[in-house]
């Protein structure tokens, strides 16, 4: 089958994908775990494959006999990240499709921001129907050295979870997370849409938070969390929310409340 989708312009760097990996390895470490076949791929991971070394290396620590396959449209890409391959790790040519045999998880960072909204959401079904029963996708978006992220978690139903991640001095107001929003919402960022309410709400909280930066922008941005759950519903307990979560640079709410 020829590979579905288009090839990106390969930009990668190491500890681009931390935050991201951090979040998977605790919110779904269980289910890494419990899986009778746990298989991670990695799609579209560049010119380089340091972030799937690094996301190898990360949810090994999670499962010692997880597998993960990094794939790329470019064969050209795989044949590079050939030398790299040991148990547990390889790679392969593909695209949306998933080649292969079923996943657990995907992880596919920078990978829909090329495509048109309606192109996102027919790969989103493509790579959703191409997990296990209750398999899940990390899809998202980060700046190029990693300090500004939104990511999606998708199961087979589709999207349901969205999580905004920066690092503390990476953003003047979290408003600046929205350059990072999914291909699916990153239109709708405008007056009179779900998204844009709830990023000027934030920022509101964002300001109102101000003196709290007297003890550090963690604590600046714990509070504002802490006013905006009066007002949309934030995931405030484990694995997804709460102080543990928002003390990374974190904030997850479903899905659900930001789109009408």
């Amino acid at each position: 089958m020829r590979p579905v989708g288009a090839i990106t312009r390969g930009t990668t760097g190491h500890n681009r994908l931390r935050r991201a990996d951090r979040w998977l390895a605790a919110v779904h470490g269980g289910l890494l775990r419990a899986a009778a076949d746990p298989l991670v791929m990695d799609l579209g991971y560049g010119a380089s494959p340091v972030t799937t070394l690094e996301l190898f290396a990360r949810l090994r620590a999670v499962r010692r006999d997880l597998q993960v396959v990094g794939v790329e449209i470019d064969p050209e890409r795989v044949a590079a990240a050939s030398a790299f391959r040991r148990p547990g790790l390889d790679f392969r040519r593909g695209g949306f499709e998933i080649p292969g045999r079923s996943p657990l998880v995907i992880r596919a960072f920078n990978v829909l921001r090329q495509y048109p909204e309606a192109e996102a959401w027919r790969y989103w079904e493509l790579m959703t129907s191409r997990l296990q029963p209750d398999g899940v996708i990390v899809e998202g978006t980060c700046s190029e050295i990693g300090h500004r992220a939104v990511w999606v978690g998708l199961d087979r139903r589709g999207p349901q979870t969205l999580t905004f991640a920066a690092r503390f001095n990476g953003i003047d107001r979290p408003s600046d997370l929205a350059e990072r929003l999914p291909k699916t919402l990153i239109h709708r960022n405008v007056p009179g849409e779900r998204v844009h309410a709830f990023l000027t709400d934030w920022d509101r909280a964002w300001a109102v938070s101000a003196p709290f930066g007297a003890y550090g922008a963690r604590q600046r941005w714990i509070q504002a969390a802490l006013l905006l759950k009066d007002s949309w519903p934030l995931h405030t307990g484990a694995p997804f929310g709460g102080t543990a979560r928002w003390r990374l640079g974190e904030l997850s709410l479903p899905w659900s409340a930001l789109v009408s």
